[in-house]
């Protein structure tokens, strides 16, 4: 009798064994679904975020606890789900994450069930170390845990399949092989090749950064030996796109060569960087971005061929994380934990505005926001035994948030803190007038983006740029309080560790000599406010343009 029960359940185990290999085996399709993130940047609340509809409706969006929620009814009925990130999902963080050094988007994350996180620039800022602290757990080496717990780590992936070591290897694992009914798919992680331009040199010291079209094709002959046809790539590098957020009747950028260049074997690009939203089609595959701090979900739902073993068809949708769904109650539990710690200095009042501050760009490209932050760097270092600068430039996509007039105008540190949210400190160096003008035609031929980066200055330095003119030669007439800047002569410049480093290919700034470190770029902000309130916006203009 025993033998019989042992013999009927080897037989039912062998059954159930098999059961993928019969469904293989009678042709049966597998159906695979994809939630796809990027660029969520450690935005656990909802931050007056919205979509404009293509009807002209705005919907408010964003915020983990309800991202949660939209997940997870996402997931509901479709059993070979995985959720992926194409990079950013840290660094330049609200003051709640960047405040315990992300580690409360790491858990976040890890509730809203993420799987795999392809890394972006910004899992760089902190350096490889701090990288790899966010997978393997430990409190911070300086800081300790500042929630007074300890911290876990990661139990999502990280992927970085194009950065590489001082060893040549991998820093973390370049792809994840994932099964589905016995049909593996392989998703390839990475980051643009750019990084190194763009993060500080710290933040990368060691690393190497391999173009991305290269180190997808040569694994894919690695991955066909392991019986993978079915291939999904996460690259941290994307387009410019036109139309609404789930449509593509165009669209430009590094994305196009990369997918381009980029063997027929990948079935599909998730993407990310240029915090847009689009589902296109280059090349014939789907290429898609879900915007950028959880405002979308883009979900890819997949047919494999079980004969093939690849994927049959490809059918993409971005959706919004509206704000009309139940929030997720193990988020709200989360984000009260680390509010309770970080709320009386978020709240901390710093200063006071008549007026608004934007990052709205006049046609020359500075902003009253942009001035602002200048003349607080520059504040900061003009004392001789602080620097002694006479200018200061600060780059456009280091201003994150908008400072908003509110009540009496109260700014707090949280709302400071979210317009300058990377920690960086300031650097006075000496330059000669020639790498100042050298400097600002870099604005003009910026082969990481391919777009302008207007640099904004402090008060009393003023210059033209001609949009006509070919590129090295659009910049004119720079003056210093009306003075003419003569070439040869030695200037003391403020920037931050970012620029100083030469971030966002502004390398000049690395020829930069007799450097002297200042306070952080916050700090000097909070003390130009505290000083200066009720502070107005400064009307003038400092950079002109023609025509």
């Amino acid at each position: 009798m025993r033998r019989f029960i042992l013999t009927a359940l080897g037989a039912l185990l062998l059954v159930v064994g098999l059961t993928p290999l019969l469904s293989l085996a009678q042709g049966r399709p597998v159906e695979v679904r994809i939630l796809a993130i990027n660029d969520f940047h450690g935005n656990l609340e909802p931050a007056n975020l919205s979509f404009r509809l293509p009807n002209g409706e705005t919907v408010p969006v964003g915020g983990v606890e309800y991202l949660a929620t939209h997940i997870q009814a996402l997931r509901r009925d479709h059993p070979n789900t995985v959720v992926v990130s194409a990079g950013d999902a840290i660094g330049a963080s609200p003051l709640l994450s960047a405040l315990f050094h992300d580690e409360p988007t790491i858990e976040a994350l890890d509730r809203v069930g993420l799987d795999l996180n392809a890394v972006g620039n910004h899992e760089f800022d902190d350096g490889a170390a701090e990288l790899l602290r966010m997978q393997r757990g430990g409190c911070h080496p300086t800081e300790g845990c500042l929630d007074g717990d300890g911290f876990a780590g990661a139990q999502f992936q990280f992927l970085a399949a194009n950065v590489r070591t001082a060893q040549g290897k991998t820093l973390l694992p370049p792809y994840q092989i994932r099964r589905f009914n016995g049909i593996p798919v392989a998703f390839i992680g990475m980051t643009l090749e750019g990084t190194p331009r763009i993060v500080s040199a710290a933040g990368v010291e060691g690393l190497t950064f391999q173009d991305e079209a290269e180190t997808v094709n040569a694994l894919v002959p690695e991955l066909r030996r392991q019986g993978v046809r079915a291939i999904v790539v996460l690259v941290h590098e994307g387009g410019l796109a036109t139309g609404s957020y789930d449509d593509c009747p165009a669209i430009s950028g590094a994305i196009v060569d990369i997918v381009r260049r980029t063997d027929p074997e990948v079935d599909l690009f998730i993407t990310g960087h240029t915090h847009q939203a689009y589902n296109c089609r280059i090349d014939g595959r789907p290429v898609t971005s879900a915007a950028s701090f959880g405002r979308l979900i883009t979900t890819l739902d997949l047919t494999l061929d079980a004969r093939t073993r690849d994927v049959a068809t490809v059918q993409a949708v971005n959706r919004l994380v509206t704000q009309d769904v139940p929030k997720s109650q193990p988020l709200t539990t989360l984000i009260a934990k680390y509010v309770a710690v970080a709320g009386p200095i978020r709240d901390r009042p710093i200063g006071t505005l008549t007026a608004d501050f934007t990052r709205d760009l006049s046609p020359a490209g500075e902003s009253a926001l942009g001035r602002l932050i200048a003349d607080a760097q520059l504040a900061a270092t003009a004392a001789p035994d602080q620097g002694g600068a006479v200018i200061a430039l600060m780059n456009p996509g280091g201003i994150r948030a908008d400072l908003t007039y509110r009540g009496q105008g109260r700014v707090t540190y949280g709302e400071a803190f979210a317009v300058q949210p990377f920690g960086g400190t300031l650097v006075t160096l000496s330059l000669t007038g020639d790498q100042i003008r050298q400097v600002l035609e870099q604005q003009f031929d910026n082969p990481v983006s391919g777009q302008n980066r207007i640099l904004q200055v402090s008060a009393g330095f003023s210059y033209i740029w001609d949009a006509t003119a070919p590129i090295g030669q659009r910049v004119a007439d720079l003056r210093l309080q009306g003075q003419a800047l003569r070439p040869d002569a030695t200037y003391r410049v403020t920037v931050n560790s970012f620029l100083a480093d030469g971030g966002d290919n502004f390398t000049v700034f690395r020829e930069g000599r007799e450097r002297q470190g200042g306070v952080g770029d916050i700090q000097a902000l909070e003390a130009y406010l505290a000083s200066r309130s009720p502070i107005a916006p400064d009307p003038a203009g400092r950079i002109a343009r023609k025509p």
